[in-house]
């Protein structure tokens, strides 16, 4: 006979001991491992951090990033909440300047479209309107970007939505260290921080070292990260293609003995201009790569912080920017493949902008 008591306690003990599951340094970590032990860890570290959102408590999330997390902290902590983005994601706003510090996860950034107006007229300006007395200590966070067959409203990117916005910190991880330094930066950090995660990063696995695996380890906000070093041309990318950047990158040097740098912008507000004109002084040429819409891109904004400072004299060849197809992503397998960029394509765009 059915016991909904037994059945529960079975996924419990399940999930007690896939929590408990920490690998070594030097190990293979996936993406979603690392996003639960981010929350694992600062959870653990203040009882004011809950988490909230669909199907995150006993169903362990839709991606099953939150494994474990409801056994371990409890109904309090971790909290399963109607299908009502508009409302739990102002209930999670009011919660922040109440002085809790939820995170808010999404089950994807295409529903949090329903809680714009919390992100954005709420969280990202509260402390401004309020002359600094309305903090919101509160992560927004789940899948963004491209993903596989599930049409134009499910399989779009967000980034340059948020980071235009003043009041928001914008980051975009790409492995796992990226997830969980920059997942525990944006819960210990006092303003809001949006994490747009990439739903078919989720089961991708990344060596990672003894300094992330420390409980102690967090990824600077407002900080690129050079992936590869490189001579002759800077790649900026965030997300999913920074791997796409790299395996081009390979293919780049084997065929071509074109010296790539790739840099993985990591956090979109504030953007590490810094970095990028350094390197761009360096190298001399620039492309940029995304999944999101060409207009108003992030590669738009990367090419205009790049165009108005002095690496603006050090450019050999105009700036080339890759990005998602500017239309509404197609259902059909065969042409979502074309929609979005890929490692190929981002060959074509160094050889193009290198005159091979």
């Amino acid at each position: 006979m059915f016991s909904l008591r037994s059945s529960v306690a079975r996924i419990a003990s399940s999930a007690r001991a896939l929590s408990t599951s920490r690998p070594a340094a030097g190990q293979m970590f996936a993406v979603r491992d690392a996003l639960q032990l981010a929350m694992d860890e600062e959870m653990a570290k203040d009882d004011k951090v809950i988490l909230m959102g669909e199907e995150v408590a006993v169903y362990h999330g839709a991606y099953k990033v939150t494994r474990g997390l409801w056994e371990k902290y409890g109904d309090d902590r971790v909290i399963d909440t109607p299908i009502t983005e508009a409302g739990f994601g102002g209930i999670a706003v009011g919660a922040a300047m109440g002085g809790i510090k939820p995170i808010c996860e999404f089950m994807t950034f295409n529903f949090a479209m329903q809680a714009i107006d919390h992100i954005i007229n709420s969280a990202a300006k509260g402390r401004y309107m309020s002359a600094g007395i309305l903090n919101c200590p509160i992560v927004f966070r789940g899948p963004n970007g491209s993903a596989a067959g599930v049409g134009a409203q499910h399989s779009q990117c967000f980034a340059a939505w948020y980071s235009s916005c003043p009041g928001l910190k914008v980051v975009a991880p790409y492995n796992s260290e990226d997830c969980k330094g920059l997942l525990k930066a944006a819960i210990k950090d006092p303003n809001p921080v949006v994490v747009l995660e990439h739903e078919l990063m989720y089961g991708e696995s990344f060596e990672i070292s003894d300094e992330v695996m420390s409980p102690d380890y967090y990824t600077p906000i407002g900080k690129a990260k050079i992936e590869r070093e490189g001579t002759d041309i800077t790649l900026v990318a965030f997300s999913r293609p920074v791997g796409y950047c790299l395996e081009a990158a390979e293919i780049l040097e084997r065929d071509y003995g074109v010296s790539c740098e790739v840099i993985n912008l990591r956090t979109l507000r504030p953007l590490d201009a810094e970095t990028i004109i350094k390197s761009v002084k360096k190298t001399n040429r620039l492309n940029t790569v995304e999944t999101g819409w060409p207009q108003c891109s992030i590669g738009s904004e990367v090419t205009a912080r790049v165009m108005e400072s002095d690496a603006f004299d050090y450019l050999d060849a105009p700036i080339f920017r890759v990005t998602g197809a500017d239309i509404p992503t197609p259902y059909a397998a065969n042409l979502e493949a074309l929609a979005f960029p890929s490692a190929q394509n981002v060959v074509n765009s160094v050889k193009h902008t290198l005159g091979l």
